[in-house]
C-alpha cells in the first residue's frame, strides 16, 4: 500500500514493505513494553528469513454487507542496512528486491519489472524499519513513536509519519511475548493491511548477490 503501487491489482499491498518493508518474528526476553521490544529488533535483528500471511481489507461501500479483503502469502528476507526481498507466491507471484541501490518490482504473470531509486521510494515508509533503522533515534526521526495499549495479547506501538507527503497514515507493530508478530498499516484512502510473521530464522547465511536481481529475458522493464 504505501511503499509502492505498480500494478494494477486490487487489493494487493506490495509493500511492505516493502516495514518493510518490514516488521518480522523475533524471540526476545519479556520487556515492559512494544518501544522495548521494538528498540532490540532494531539493534539485534541484523539479517533474518520468514514466512508471512497478509489480509488486505478496502473500505465497505454504500451497498456492502463487508469490505472487500484479499490475503497473500509468501517470504521476507532481509539484510540490514539497506537489502531485502519479498517474494510473494499466493495468490499470484510478484518479488520485490532492494539492492541498496535500486527498488526492483516484478510481476510474474505481466513478465514486467519496475525499478525506482531506493532512497526515494523507502522514506517514511514501514520499509524504514529495516532498511535504515538501526535504533529507535534514527527511526524517531522518520515515525513519532508511543506505546499504544495492549490488546490481542500483545504490547503495541504506533508509529505515525512525521512527513505528511505520502499515502501512509499510521503503522501499529505488535508483540507477543517479546516477539514482534504483527504489522498493520492505514493509508490515507482507508486501506488497511495486516501482516502476520512466522518464526524469524536469524541464521539464514545469505550467499553474495543474493538480494540482486537480473530481469528475466523478454520482461517489459519499466524505470522511474
Amino acid at each position: 500500500m504505501p511503499l509502492l503501487k505498480p500494478f494494477a491489482r486490487p487489493l494487493v499491498s506490495l509493500a511492505p514493505l516493502a516495514l518493510l518493508a518490514t516488521a518480522l518474528a523475533w524471540t526476545l526476553p519479556a520487556r515492559a513494553d512494544g518501544l522495548s521490544d521494538l528498540e532490540s529488533f532494531l539493534r539485534q535483528a541484523r539479517q533474518g528469513r520468514a514466512s508471512f500471511t497478509q489480509v488486505v481489507s478496502a473500505p465497505r461501500r454504500d451497498g456492502e454487507a463487508a469490505a472487500r479483503s484479499k490475503t497473500s502469502s509468501g517470504s521476507f528476507e532481509f539484510l540490514r542496512p539497506s537489502r531485502f526481498r519479498f517474494h510473494y507466491l499466493k495468490p499470484f507471484e510478484q518479488l520485490i528486491v532492494a539492492d541498496g541501490q535500486t527498488l526492483w518490482l516484478y510481476d510474474a504473470d505481466l513478465n514486467q519489472a519496475t525499478a525506482r531509486q531506493q532512497q526515494e521510494v523507502l522514506g517514511n515508509t514501514p520499509a524504514a524499519l529495516i532498511a535504515t533503522a538501526s535504533d529507535l533515534k534514527g527511526l524517531s526521526a522518520l515515525f513519532t513513536l508511543t506505546n499504544a495499549p495492549d490488546a490481542e495479547g500483545q504490547q503495541w506501538v504506533l508509529a505515525t509519519p512525521k512527513s505528511r507527503d505520502g499515502q501512509l497514515q499510521s503503522v501499529r507493530l505488535g508483540f507477543r511475548q517479546g516477539q514482534l508478530a504483527t504489522l498493520e498499516m492505514l493509508d490515507s484512502f482507508g486501506q488497511r493491511s495486516v501482516m502476520q510473521f512466522g518464526p524469524l530464522d536469524t541464521q539464514a547465511g545469505f550467499k553474495p548477490g543474493h538480494f540482486a536481481f537480473q530481469p528475466p529475458a523478454g520482461a517489459d522493464v519499466l524505470r522511474q
